[in-house]
């Protein structure tokens, strides 16, 4: 059955999609020694050699699924060119190449997954499965009913639609309101920019789950491997599709 490369690449452990088709652009991907640098290049993973930098590339049977309590202070990204620490460094004995699964802003802690199943990362990440992702926030200020009335049914900014898929208030403590909101779509700082739009400051940002699986009680920058259970439970919340991309 013929694959797109990129996709190939992802199922490999190689990189998410999204970055493999960033290395097929800058030409380091061949396939039967013959450079590819088009996006949605088609191969046959049973016949073509695949290489990348000069390195064969082929699918390893077992993956490997990790979560990270993230801390603040470190970003979402496998390397760094500004020698900023990576939610890699929470890792120091890691020996296989993982990538991680969405992105969390610099300042915000809580679940992330890191992984070398680039379909099951692709399927979590993309919106047209509908993977819910939760968060704990607290803003300054406590929310007037107009405010949440206005925040219920979605902000546009810059022109853009913004929407939570749920939103409601756990408490108000002081001049503080710590709130629930789940979402699907994740645009880039798409919940600090929704409060800020309103005029609150976002104290704490913390996502606590994926889907049905929980951070619980793994502390601040602890890993540990995600449970069969929860790999299936993933696996199965974005098996709604299975065409080929």
């Amino acid at each position: 059955m013929l694959v797109r490369l990129h996709k190939f690449l992802a199922d490999c452990g190689v990189a998410s999609r999204r970055k493999s088709e960033e290395l097929i652009k800058l030409g380091i991907v061949s396939v039967n020694n013959k450079p590819i640098t088009r996006l949605g290049s088609l191969i046959n993973p049973d016949t073509d050699e695949v290489r990348v930098k000069g390195q064969k590339i082929t699918k390893e049977s077992g993956k490997t699924y990790l979560m990270i309590n993230k801390p603040a202070g470190y970003i979402t990204t496998a390397k760094d060119t500004h020698n900023r620490k990576t939610v890699l460094d929470l890792i120091p004995n890691l020996k296989k190449r993982l990538f991680p699964v969405g992105r969390l802003d610099k300042d915000t802690t809580g679940l992330l997954f890191l992984t070398d199943d680039g379909e099951l990362a692709f399927r979590i990440t993309h919106p047209r499965f509908e993977v819910i992702k939760t968060y704990e926030v607290v803003v300054d200020g406590k929310f007037s009913e107009r405010d949440f009335s206005l925040i219920k049914k979605g902000i546009i900014i810059e022109g853009k639609p913004h929407f939570f898929k749920e939103i409601r208030i756990v408490s108000e403590k002081g001049n503080c309101a710590h709130l629930l909101v789940k979402m699907i779509e994740g645009k880039k700082r798409q919940i600090r920019i929704m409060f800020e739009a309103l005029g609150y400051r976002v104290l704490k940002l913390k996502r606590t789950a994926i889907g049905d699986v929980r951070l619980g009680s793994l502390r601040e920058g602890e890993v540990r491997e995600l449970t069969s259970q929860e790999v299936n439970s993933l696996k199965r919340i974005t098996e709604r599709e299975r065409i080929e991309i």
